[in-house]
């Protein structure tokens, strides 16, 4: 799945990067994309503002202390993770599955159940709305609690872990803007 908003800071980040020569270690790395996609602005802005900033520390300074472990680590290992990273789900994804599958479950049980089981997709889709308008919903503590990360969030430690492998070395500030797409999509 496509995330253009996401794709646009990464290519920003990039530029900025490859432009201004400023990686100097992972936490450095990451520092600066933070910087970048808080610019640009989207969903993962809306998550962490209402995430308490302990537990958004706690997750940034987890992709901090993976990619400087991974920067001792072979390709192959570098590798593993990201296939991992691809498989991880996000806080949206995470909050869809759940509302969906509790939603369902409580039209079941209201349908050859109880009826009173039927308020359980009203409530359900109720937190789906506020979290669409609002970016907050009361599950989403709890997900930030068990360190359910942003897509935007799984993206840095991807693209460190990226960069780390060596998957930008041949971008350059006169390399064509197709070039850094394609490094980036694949």
């Amino acid at each position: 799945m496509n995330h253009p908003k996401n794709l646009t800071a990464i290519v920003l980040f990039l530029k900025f990067i490859v432009v201004n020569q400023t990686f100097t270690n992972p936490a450095q790395l990451i520092s600066n994309f933070n910087i970048m996609a808080r610019i640009k602005g989207n969903k993962y802005d809306r998550v962490r503002e209402n995430t308490r900033s302990e537990q958004n520390r706690e997750i940034d300074l987890e992709v901090e202390e993976i990619t400087e472990r991974y920067k001792h680590l072979s390709t192959d290992e570098i590798s593993c993770r990201l296939a991992e990273l691809k498989q991880e789900w996000d806080i949206e994804k995470t909050l869809e599955v759940n509302a969906s599958s509790l939603a369902l479950t409580g039209l079941i049980l209201g349908t050859f159940g109880n009826r009173k089981w039927l308020i359980l997709p009203f409530i359900v889709t109720g937190f789906l709305l506020q979290h669409g308008l609002q970016g907050w919903c009361p599950p989403l503590t709890l997900f930030r609690k068990l360190g359910i990360r942003t897509r935007q969030e799984i993206d840095e430690e991807m693209y460190a872990l990226k960069i780390l492998r060596g998957d930008f070395d041949t971008i350059s500030s006169s390399s064509q803007s197709e070039e850094i797409i394609n490094s980036l999509r694949h």
